[in-house]
């Protein structure tokens, strides 16, 4: 037990570090440190091959098990307190709001629980989507998705991305030129890219199932031959260009998106 709780000791600072960007509270980071270290004393750690690993692992899924209390508590209020605007230095402690910046600290805190976790462990501390997907009880590829939707409105609350006209506007224009074979209007579309425009007109003939949807709140693409939707492209925007596109394929990923068609 000495020597474990050595180890642990040794691996606080990391612990509490993962705690406090999933929690957005240092008191609350150093409650699940401690009640990881609970959890810790109880488990039987002989087969633990990558120590720090593995208490990460366990400090998150006591952070999940935090959030949605969390969550729920609030909900109830909700239902019971007239809605009100909730200043940044009343979520998080400052340590964590100039690490992540006061308006991403706000998104973080409005994330479901899993976003919330899969993001922060992928993106802040490297963990890959094999060993997130256990701990929010999702498989691997919809453990990507859900940071992937967590990023976006992360990078939104820091950069406002065009409004939803515009992006209407410009994704109306990459199917038009795709389905034209128009290679200059597609780069124009796509910011320049000239590479990836000429890619693209490979898949001109599909443009019969392409239509423009929305997205977990914004304007994407969706390929839906027979009325099902097969896949879906969500863009990043630039200006009124399209400067990035995630592709989504897979059945589970696809799952965990809100697809709404566009009047």
């Amino acid at each position: 037990m000495t020597e474990l709780a050595s180890a642990f000791e040794q691996h606080r600072g990391h612990l509490r570090g993962v705690a406090l960007r999933m929690l957005g509270s240092a008191a609350e980071a150093d409650d699940a440190v401690q009640d990881a270290w609970l959890k810790v004393t109880r488990a039987d750690t002989s087969a633990v091959d990558n120590l720090r690993a593995w208490l990460t692992t366990v400090v998150a899924r006591v952070c999940l098990d935090m959030l949605r209390s969390r969550s729920s508590r609030r909900e109830d209020a909700l239902e019971s307190a007239p809605e009100r605007t909730v200043a940044p230095d009343a979520i998080a402690d400052r340590e964590l709001a100039e690490t992540v910046g006061a308006a991403a600290m706000i998104v973080l805190d409005q994330l479901a629980p899993p976003e919330r976790i899969a993001f922060v462990l992928h993106d802040m501390f490297g963990m890959s989507f094999d060993e997130i997907a256990p701990i929010v009880g999702r498989s691997p590829v919809a453990a990507r998705q859900i940071a992937s939707r967590a990023r976006r409105r992360v990078q939104g609350a820091t950069a406002p991305e065009i409004d939803l006209p515009t992006q209407r506007r410009v994704v109306d224009s990459f199917i038009a030129a795709l389905r034209s074979g128009d290679v200059q209007a597609l780069v124009t579309v796509l910011g320049g890219n000239e590479e990836w425009a000429k890619g693209a007109i490979a898949f001109r003939r599909a443009t019969e199932y392409m239509r423009a949807v929305m997205v977990d709140g914004r304007v994407g693409l969706a390929f839906a031959p027979g009325g099902k939707v097969q896949r879906v492209l969500i863009f990043t925007f630039a200006g009124d260009t399209i400067r990035e596109a995630e592709i989504v394929v897979e059945a589970d990923a696809l799952a965990e998106l809100v697809i709404e068609d566009l009047p």
